[in-house]
């Protein structure tokens, strides 16, 4: 199988996808999760447009989480911030199964999360100017130079991200990869649509709102650095 797109298919197959779904085997735990737990916090992909404030039984400031790993990050933020609510979007089944476990654990209601492609979601599922934030944490960075095309922030993802941002609405990006921090601020800083909440060509300070989780601390015991982005919605 070649991830190469046949230049006469439709444009939805040619996109090229910015993860590669290696599905790990789930816990027992993790798979009760989602015969237990995914009607309550799942939402299942439709292709259509979502009416949130149905979903969460009020009307809130709307957080997206793109690519939320093991959940941790998440779940911390949807505990400690209690006046708005938190869309998550993963395409891995095991993360998935952990996060409504520990959602499950508190009681939250807050909380509701795709199993999805997250293009695919901000393309047909999220409305426009519907977004207070959105948050990108260590994406795979996609390493090698050929693979670059794969990275997630590309001047028509961030655009596609504008158009679903409320007015000053924020983006919060991360990585632990320093050419890919600087792929973010080249993408970033040439997108119209955005600006730089920290400084015209700057780094942000790490939030108080960004834990460190286990991956970062990971990457920081290897030695990386960590470089977070501001952009509000021009």
């Amino acid at each position: 199988m070649t991830d190469t797109p046949r230049h006469d298919a439709p444009e939805h197959l040619r996109r090229i996808r910015s993860f590669v779904l290696r599905e790990g085997r789930m816990t027992p735990a993790q798979q009760r999760a989602f015969d237990t737990l995914w009607s309550r916090y799942g939402i299942d992909y439709q292709g259509a447009s979502r009416d949130f404030d149905t979903n969460f039984g009020r009307t809130a400031p709307l957080v997206l989480e793109i690519g939320f790993g093991n959940g941790e990050a998440l779940a911390w933020a949807s505990e400690h911030d209690l006046a708005r609510d938190f869309i998550g979007v993963e395409v891995h089944g095991p993360g998935v199964g952990r996060l409504m476990n520990a959602l499950a654990a508190r009681d939250a209601s807050n909380v509701r999360l795709y199993k999805h492609d997250a293009v695919e979601v901000l393309e047909h599922e999220i409305a426009a100017g519907s977004l207070a934030e959105a948050r990108i944490w260590f994406p795979d960075p996609w390493h090698k130079k050929r693979h670059n095309k794969r990275r997630i922030i590309q001047p028509g993802f961030v655009a596609l991200l504008a158009s679903r941002m409320a007015p000053d609405g924020l983006l919060h990006l991360a990585t632990d990869w320093q050419p890919y921090a600087e792929h973010m601020l080249e993408v970033m800083e040439a997108a119209p649509t955005w600006r730089n909440a920290t400084g015209p060509g700057e780094y942000a300070e790490k939030p108080a709102w960004r834990i460190e989780t286990h991956f970062e601390r990971r990457g920081l015991k290897l030695g990386h650095g960590v470089w977070d982005l501001l952009y509000r919605k021009a």
